[in-house]
């Protein structure tokens, strides 16, 4: 396997380094560090490194798709520590589902809102008895006139208290299943909404519970046509499981991992010097490592413009396994520092615990975001494998083994 980018593209790299170095971070502008950055942006755009998948008449660079030269960027600007595309979900999933599946009238009137940060998304999904299955979505939309009226619960919505939209999955047709489901937009700051925040195990308040009660929708806002949520929901879920993105996480997080395995002192010496441990840190590697790889052959396909498959489905569960590992490791490491509320209070703590603890415990939400990892071993082993689907939930109870096929 030749990972060795050509000639024409290192020539793109050595351009892109030479604009960083000369103009980030940013030397000839007198504001505060925010204007700063939004000139460093604006310069970037220009030279277009920024924004290439957004027409120029909504702000953006108007670069075709071009797989190859988008993660060169990545790589210099990570490098740099420069600001890259801000990796809020209006610029990262609606965007891109506007412009592939929007009217013309949707994209003028969302997408610059979106740009400027002026509009904040909130996304609709799961429901109470529908998180990880999504054709069983019982939030109800029905025209009335030239408006929908929303009826329902969303859950699990993250950062809806802040959103000013929200993209939903709604029932529209009579059709059972993912057949009858529309993707509609809907204006979350209006009567007949109410927002939730859920306290969660960490103390924050990130997700919500979102009710609707004769919520309105203008008959336009349905993207991608009615009875057609399902197609325009897989666009969106592929921007959320990035190849590339969980890669760089888990290396981060490894990185973190080292430091800590160096730090903690075990039986008079350094834990990372025990056999055992480096053994597993080894394997952990390798797994990213082959992550890494997996995420390079999916990037030289859609640069060949070839169908990568269900690559995704099964990078996301990969992913979800790998996260586990790297925490069972990190909590054998803190050890009692784990079970402080303020770790190393009143003794020899050591830096990044609380960190850590956070990291754990939000680790429970790994297996079910950007969909759970029962759901992704059904899809991986009825539709990758060609398995027959699971009956088991059809059998007499008492002929149920005791733990369920997933």
């Amino acid at each position: 396997m030749d990972l060795s980018y050509s000639p024409e593209y290192e020539q793109y790299r050595i351009e892109l380094r030479e604009f960083l170095a000369a103009y980030w971070p940013v030397r000839d502008h007198a504001g505060t560090p925010a204007e700063a950055t939004a000139e460093f942006q604006r310069r970037a755009i220009e030279r277009e490194y920024l924004f290439r998948h957004v027409p120029r008449k909504y702000g953006g660079s108007e670069q075709a798709p071009d797989f190859l030269k988008n993660e060169i960027i990545r790589e210099e600007f990570r490098r740099a520590g420069a600001p890259a595309d801000p990796l809020h979900m209006g610029i990262q999933r609606i965007i891109p589902v506007l412009l592939q599946w929007g009217s013309e009238a949707q994209r003028d009137f969302f997408i610059p809102g979106t740009m400027t940060g002026e509009y904040y998304w909130s996304q609709g999904y799961s429901e109470p008895d529908a998180g990880s299955d999504l054709a069983a979505v019982r939030t109800t939309a029905k025209l009335v006139g030239d408006r929908w009226i929303v009826n329902g619960q969303k859950i699990w919505s993250s950062n809806a208290y802040k959103a000013r939209f929200m993209n939903a999955l709604v029932r529209t047709e009579p059709e059972p299943r993912h057949c009858g489901i529309s993707y509609l937009i809907i204006d979350l700051h209006q009567p007949g909404v109410e927002i939730r925040r859920i306290r969660q195990i960490t103390g924050e308040s990130e997700f919500c519970e979102v009710f609707f009660n004769d919520a309105q929708a203008p008959a336009d806002w349905v993207v991608g046509g009615r009875g057609n949520g399902w197609e325009v929901s897989r666009t969106t879920l592929r921007h959320e499981r990035s190849g590339f993105g969980s890669v760089y996480w888990l290396d981060t997080l490894l990185r973190r991992l080292i430091v800590l395995a160096t730090d903690t002192r075990r039986g008079g010496r350094r834990a990372i010097d025990e056999p055992g441990l480096r053994r597993e840190m080894a394997r952990i590697q390798a797994r990213i490592m082959a992550m890494r790889f997996s995420a390079y052959r999916d990037l030289s396909m859609e640069a060949a413009g070839e169908p990568s498959g269900d690559y995704l489905q099964m990078q996301k569960l990969y992913l979800t396994d790998t996260i586990y590992q790297i925490d069972r490791v990190a909590r054998e490491l803190l050890a009692g520092d784990f079970l402080l509320a303020t770790p190393g209070e009143g003794r020899d703590g050591r830096k990044g615990s609380v960190k850590w603890i956070e990291h754990s415990l939000n680790n429970l939400k790994i297996a079910i975001a950007g969909g759970s990892s029962n759901i992704q071993r059904n899809i991986i082993g009825e539709r990758v494998l060609g398995m027959p689907k699971d009956f088991v939930g059809k059998l007499p109870r008492e002929a149920r083994p005791t733990e369920a096929v997933v």
